[in-house]
């Protein structure tokens, strides 16, 4: 998730490098692979930019100074189109003169297109990246407007996806331009000076005073003011608000812990992670696999590897593709394949899942599993990481940096991204689901609102956490893809708030689980949709009665509307309806709200659990 610096002030003294390079510093939480900095200096633009940490843009500019202006802009960039080099690093020149610089957070959909239609009239690329495209695009618009913002309006209506666009002109050297679709940009209201950043961590060591933003709105900065307008032309006001939050807190978007800002980012986490993956006619195109379709429609069966949370998204995963292509699936732990003398061949597709991309299990089942001939694909969140190195190709999750230990939005994007693999493996092989992919797709793009929705309903979930913060055991009950969303429950429970949980398959209470059960026992139950296959949700809506009889304090996560579960819950947490194998993006969230906020009632580090890494890079 890159991190965006924008700055117009009076002071030519230096301020405006000073200004950028902190909140540039700032925004490192967020995560990055290559930094850059462009200020307007007489009728140049002046650009450094260097991949790897902040630290190596810092020495390129003690090399080769800066010279003195009053605007500028700075970014920090998540690779996405190209990888992590200095040719790929923001910001990027538009046009021949070199007199516009751009950069860009997010993804733009239709770049392909567009490069090629700008190939077409002459344009040279010096980058692999999505944002140049935006670059040289507006750098036309501006010929033929000869104004920033009236040019920075042309060429948005141009663009599909998801971006937040900051640039500047040599002919304007007091104006900075932004826009934003489906991308954060907040404005920070100076003296003199003004500001833009992804977040006001951007800016918080200078004004607390900030503007917010809406949807498809461009925005002009100057030393003496902020211009608003829709991308329509028709002029606009952005909400005006004080930030009463320090920088540390800042980083963590106003957010008590980092694990609280991730859980209520997971909407852009999936809604990230789906952009880009489908044509214009709805159809999903993977060109980032680089796999041809032979290789994949020869494919017979399918092992996901992965750990802890990875491994329960595999278990997800492993549901939804089963029915959508009619390709066994078998999910083992990393740590386990190699010493099970797997069954895998040329025919196999391993999907490794991970995070970091550097879990060590991991990356040991991956080579072992390309030794045996398996084509190998990873779902991994960060760009340049060892596992997607080491595989045939990968799928990347566009989550953002995850801060805390304990996963959450990596998790539901992980989920996002295997059944984007799954839908594709459906639309490759044809047959009864090949035309429910585009169907499905559309249902998972409307998850990201649902989720947003269920979020601002956690306050009961809330109150009942600080309510059992002296509870000393937990059960967690699920079937179906309900029954890896109960195992990860209880994780979550475990990694931050050091009780004992359990998660079980529902229909295995009866076969021994049920002993466990005494008065007051606090029970998850995650309960199907009335509408799932199977008759699946009168039988858990029985596991319910059977542990209600038996004294169990009935905590139940349910499809809103659901009416045959309020008789034997002592509680009821109403999830949005959604179809049903879609069902764990929702209903996890109140999981991962209740195991944050038991833990900090218990007045523990929610972020930093004990004896845990983030990355587990040794077997």
């Amino acid at each position: 998730m890159c991190g965006i610096v924008g700055y117009v002030g009076r002071n030519s003294d230096g301020t405006a490098q000073a200004v950028i390079m902190e909140g540039l510093a700032r925004l490192e939480y967020r995560g990055y692979d290559s930094a850059g900095v462009a200020l307007v200096s007489g009728e140049h633009v002046e650009i450094r930019k260097k991949s790897g940490k902040l630290s190596n843009l810092r020495s390129e500019i003690e090399s080769d100074p800066l010279p003195p202006s009053t605007a500028g802009i700075g970014h920090t960039r998540w690779a996405t189109h190209g990888g992590p080099t200095d040719a790929n690093a923001h910001p990027h020149r538009g046009g021949a003169d070199g007199k516009l610089a751009l950069i860009h957070n997010g993804i733009i959909e239709n770049f392909h297109a567009l490069r090629t239609e700008l190939g077409a009239g002459g344009v040279t690329f010096t980058s692999e990246t999505d944002t140049e495209v935006a670059a040289h695009l507006l750098a036309a618009a501006y010929e033929d407007h000869g104004d920033l913002t009236e040019a920075m309006r042309a060429v948005v209506v141009r663009l599909e996806g998801a971006y937040t666009l900051l640039a500047i002109h040599a002919d304007h050297p007091d104006v900075v331009v932004g826009a934003r679709r489906n991308s954060p940009l907040v404005v920070g209201l100076g003296e003199e000076a003004n500001y833009l950043g992804s977040d006001v961590a951007a800016f918080i060591g200078y004004t607390r005073q900030a503007l917010e933003l809406a949807q498809d709105q461009i925005v002009t900065i100057t030393a003496e003011g902020v211009t608003v307008i829709n991308v329509d032309g028709s002029p606009a006001q952005g909400r005006a608000y004080e930030v009463t939050w320090d920088a540390a807190a800042a980083e963590k978007g106003g957010y008590q812990t980092f694990m609280e800002k991730e859980i209520n980012d997971q909407p852009h986490a999936v809604r990230d992670t789906l952009l880009g993956r489908t044509d214009a006619d709805g159809r999903l195109v993977l060109d980032e696999l680089r796999i041809s379709e032979a290789s994949f429609t020869g494919i017979d069966r399918i092992t996901i590897v992965a750990c802890g949370t990875a491994a329960y998204a595999g278990m997800v995963a492993k549901y939804a593709i089963e029915h959508w292509t009619r390709i066994p699936v078998e999910v083992a732990l990393a740590h386990e394949f190699r010493y099970c003398d797997p069954i895998v061949n040329e025919r196999t597709l391993v999907l490794s899942i991970s995070q970091s991309g550097e879990t060590m299990d991991t990356l040991m089942a991956v080579k072992h599993a390309r030794d045996l001939g398996a084509l190998t694909i990873s779902v991994c969140n960060t760009h340049g990481s060892t596992i997607p190195r080491e595989s045939d190709a990968v799928l990347y999750t566009h989550a953002g940096p995850e801060i805390a230990v304990a996963s959450t939005k990596a998790f539901v994007a992980q989920i996002t991204a295997c059944y984007i693999l799954g839908l594709y493996l459906a639309q490759l092989r044809g047959g009864s689901f090949a035309d429910d992919a585009q169907s499905v797709m559309k249902d998972l793009g409307e998850v990201p609102a649902k989720i947003e929705t269920l979020l601002g309903r956690m306050d009961r979930v809330k109150e009942i956490a600080g309510f059992m913060a002296d509870t000393r055991a937990v059960l967690f009950l699920g079937r179906h893809v309900g029954y890896p969303i109960a195992l990860e429950g209880a994780l979550k429970l475990k990694e931050l708030a050091y009780i004992h949980a359990e998660g079980f398959a529902a229909g295995e209470l009866k076969h021994g689980p049920i002993a466990l059960i005494e008065p007051g026992q606090p029970v998850f139950v995650i309960v199907p949709s009335p509408t799932s296959e199977h008759g699946l949700h009168g039988k858990v809506v029985s596991n319910i009665q059977e542990i209600r009889a038996r004294g169990a304090r009935t905590l139940v996560i349910a499809e809103e509307g659901d009416e045959a579960v309020a008789p034997f819950a002592d509680e009821v947490i109403e999830v949005p309806a959604t179809a049903p194998l879609l069902a764990p993006l929702l209903t996890v969230v109140p999981l991962q709200v209740f195991a944050l906020w038991l833990s900090t009632a218990k007045g523990l580090d929610v972020d930093q659990p004990r004896n845990l890494a983030k990355s587990v890079t040794v077997e």
